[in-house]
């Protein structure tokens, strides 16, 4: 495999690109503060005149988030866009305009925390207290930081012998907060999958999201847009099916089976196997958002 390019900031390809789609968690900030250099980051790509449009994972819709980057100093001054998973599993739940989403019932179960009930808030669901009680289940992740997914299997076995299609609102398997990992979502729909369930994913690495940030963004060249994440399985899949460029941040959710330490390049062939084993290339690796 052809060594992939480590560059030591954006300002180095920025010049190609009229553009960015950037994670959020594990790039911007991780989850309780801002990554050292991103915000002066943020700055100089609007300074450059590029588009910016924040494309998170987040099980909420873009209005949380929003509050949630300005109680970390990231007002809306320095980005022009937002898109999030939760915003697009609210959109589909209240539009019901495809087939799957269409056949849901009425009657919501929630596998998730309370801070995440804006995805369905004001939509006509009655929300019930188990899954015997359901038509579907909405899966938003764990309640707290640390919980083991062995504490939701009972929960998913029995919407699994329900027959409940899943609604998961962020395919994340894992996130970075603070110095600790986490469950996401995606975790808790892979296994509900693997328990022989029906789910229904939205936000990276699915198509339809990447569309709606090219709407919000207004540049029809695939081409002369970059997206950053740090994810191969989410980010660099989206962006590759996507069509357009993408930079991995290699001090993220990877830092582990890569080496680096932060702010430092990383083994070329630990980079390069990584890869291979996820089957999604990046076109640059950069060890954490900066200008």
């Amino acid at each position: 495999m052809t060594d992939i390019a480590q560059i030591p900031g954006l300002a180095s390809v920025i010049d190609r690109y009229d553009g960015v789609i950037l994670d959020l968690w594990g790039v911007i900030h991780d989850g309780e503060q801002p990554y050292p250099g991103a915000p002066e980051c943020l700055d100089r790509l609007r300074a450059a005149g590029k588009t910016i449009c924040l494309l998170s994972n987040a099980p909420r819709r873009t209005n949380g988030v929003i509050r949630k980057l300005e109680g970390m100093g990231i007002g809306r001054e320095r980005y022009h866009h937002v898109m999030t998973s939760g915003e697009a599993t609210y959109d589909a739940l209240r539009d019901r305009d495809d087939p799957w989403h269409a056949r849901l019932g009425r009657r919501l179960f929630h596998i998730g925390p309370e801070r995440d009930m804006d995805v369905y808030l004001g939509l006509d669901y009655t929300i019930v207290p188990t899954p015997e009680d359901a038509d579907f289940v909405l899966n938003t992740g764990i309640v707290e930081f640390g919980d083991p997914l062995s504490l939701y299997e009972p929960d998913m076995e029995a919407c699994r012998r329900r027959g409940l299609p899943m609604v998961c609102a962020n395919p994340d398997l894992i996130v970075m907060v603070g110095p600790q990992m986490v469950l996401c979502a995606g975790t808790l729909a892979q296994r509900y999958e693997e328990m022989g369930g029906d789910v229904c994913w939205h936000g990276k690495p699915h198509a339809p999201v990447y569309d709606r940030c090219l709407s919000l963004m207004g540049i029809t060249d695939k081409r002369r847009i970059l997206a950053v994440g740090d994810s191969l399985r989410t980010d660099v899949a989206g962006a590759n099916a996507a069509g357009i460029d993408v930079a991995l941040v290699t001090f993220g959710i990877h830092q582990e089976e890569l080496g680096g330490a932060w702010g430092e390049s990383v083994n070329p062939a630990k980079l390069a196997a990584a890869v291979e084993i996820a089957g999604h290339t990046p076109t640059y690796a950069i060890p954490s958002l900066r200008w």
